[in-house]
C-alpha cells in the first residue's frame, strides 16, 4: 500500500502539484489563460472547475511560476506558446520551497498533535493571507493566492475570502481549485471567471502517472499502470492510488460487480465484503467507496443529456451511499452488511434508470 502524506493537497508517494512542471492535455485551458493575460484584462479570480485528481492545482502552480518569475510577465506571454517555466527559475525553486513571499496558500493545515489534518481551512488563515495582502507584494510585481480546494472552505472562511475577492489590491491572482464548481457560495462563484477542466484521456492519464512516478523513483509495472489509467475515470490521481497491484486487483473486483449491474453475483460480493472488513480493511474500504463515487460520477456524467427521470435513480444512490459511508465509520460498523445493502440499492438504480 502506499505510504502516507505529509501534506493535505498531496497524494501519497507522488510529487505535489506545485511540482509538476510538466502539463499533460488541458492545452485549451492554458491557451485561454495566456489569451486574457496578453490582453491586459487578466480577471483577478479564476474558479478552476472539474473531477479531483486531473491536474487543476498543477496548473494553478503552473500560473504562479510563470507570472511569478522575474520580468514582465505580460511581455513574455506575448512571446511565449504556453505557461512552462524552467526548472531552474528562481520563482520555481522557491515555489517548489514553499519560501516565495508572493504566493500563499489556503489549504488545510495539520492538526495540533501532528497526525492528521484540519477538516476544513481554517478561516483564521484565510484571514491572515488578508492581512498580508494589505501590505506591498515581497517581491514587487503580483501576488497569488492558490484555494486547495473550494469545498474545504466552511462558511466563515468562504465569507472571509469573499472580501479579499470583493475588493482585490492590485496586481493581485487567486486561484481557486473547485472539484464541484455549482456547490460553492454563489456570491464567490459569481466573481470569477470560470476556467473548465475536462477528465484527462486514458493515455494522458497513463503518461502523466509515467511522469509522476519515475520522478518519484516509484518502480512500477507499466501494465498495471495502463490498467489503472483504463479504470481512472480521467484522474491521474485515481490512477496513481491504484497502481499499488493489491489496490489494483480490488478496484478491478468492484468494478467487474458494477459493471454487471443488474445483475448481482451474490458468492462475489460476499468475498467482497470480506476485503473490506474489520480494522485490517479500513482502507480497501475508502478504495471500495471511491470506486463506486467514480462510477457512479462517470454514468452521471455520460447520461447527462438524457434527463431526470434518467438520472433520479442513480443520484439518489449516491446520496445513500456518502451517508451509510459516513455512519459506518462514525459508528464502527460492520461494513459487510453494507457492502450486500449497496450493491442491492444500485442494482435497483440502473435497473430504473434503464426503464426511465
Amino acid at each position: 500500500m502506499i505510504e502516507s502524506s505529509n501534506e493535505p493537497d498531496r497524494l501519497p508517494n507522488a510529487p505535489h502539484p506545485r511540482e509538476t512542471l510538466a502539463l499533460i492535455g488541458h492545452e485549451r485551458q492554458e491557451q485561454a489563460f495566456l489569451a486574457a493575460l496578453r490582453s491586459g484584462r487578466l480577471h483577478h479570480a479564476w474558479l478552476l472547475g472539474g473531477p479531483e485528481g486531473i491536474g487543476k492545482a498543477s496548473f494553478a502552480y503552473r500560473v504562479a511560476r510563470f507570472l511569478l518569475a522575474e520580468g514582465d510577465p505580460m511581455r513574455r506571454a506575448s512571446a511565449a506558446g504556453d505557461l512552462s517555466m524552467p526548472a531552474d527559475d528562481g520563482a520555481t525553486r522557491k515555489i517548489m520551497a514553499l519560501s516565495h513571499p508572493d504566493l500563499h496558500l489556503l489549504r488545510r493545515i495539520p492538526k495540533p498533535d501532528g497526525k492528521s489534518f484540519t477538516s476544513n481551512i481554517p478561516v483564521d488563515l484565510v484571514r491572515r493571507v488578508l492581512e498580508r495582502f494589505g501590505s506591498s507584494a515581497g517581491e514587487g510585481g503580483w501576488r497569488i493566492c492558490i484555494v486547495d480546494s473550494s469545498e474545504e472552505l466552511d462558511r466563515s472562511a468562504g465569507n472571509a475570502l469573499l472580501k479579499l475577492l470583493e475588493e482585490p489590491p492590485a496586481r493581485t491572482l487567486f486561484l481557486i481549485v473547485a472539484h464541484a464548481p455549482g456547490r460553492i457560495l454563489p456570491t464567490i462563484r459569481s466573481r470569477c471567471r470560470l476556467l473548465g477542466f475536462e477528465p484527462l484521456s486514458e493515455g494522458d492519464v497513463a503518461e502523466a502517472g509515467r511522469i509522476a512516478l519515475e520522478r518519484m523513483g516509484i518502480p512500477y509495472d507499466g501494465s498495471a499502470l495502463q490498467r489503472a489509467a483504463a479504470l481512472s475515470e480521467g484522474s491521474v490521481k485515481r490512477a496513481l492510488s491504484y497502481v499499488d497491484p493489491a489496490t489494483l486487483a480490488l478496484v478491478e473486483a468492484v468494478r467487474a460487480r458494477l459493471d454487471a449491474l443488474p445483475g448481482v453475483d451474490l458468492p462475489a460480493l460476499l468475498a467482497l465484503g470480506e476485503d473490506v472488513a474489520g480494522k485490517a480493511g479500513e482502507a480497501e474500504f475508502a478504495v471500495m467507496i471511491e470506486t463506486i463515487q467514480g462510477w457512479l460520477s462517470a454514468h452521471l456524467h455520460a447520461h447527462a443529456a438524457a434527463g431526470p427521470a434518467r438520472l433520479a435513480p442513480l443520484a439518489e444512490v449516491w446520496e445513500r451511499l456518502a451517508r451509510s459511508a459516513r455512519e459506518v465509520e462514525t459508528y464502527n460498523l460492520d461494513r459487510r452488511p453494507l457492502v450486500m445493502s449497496l450493491f442491492h440499492d444500485l442494482s435497483e438504480a440502473v435497473a430504473r434508470s434503464r426503464a426511465a
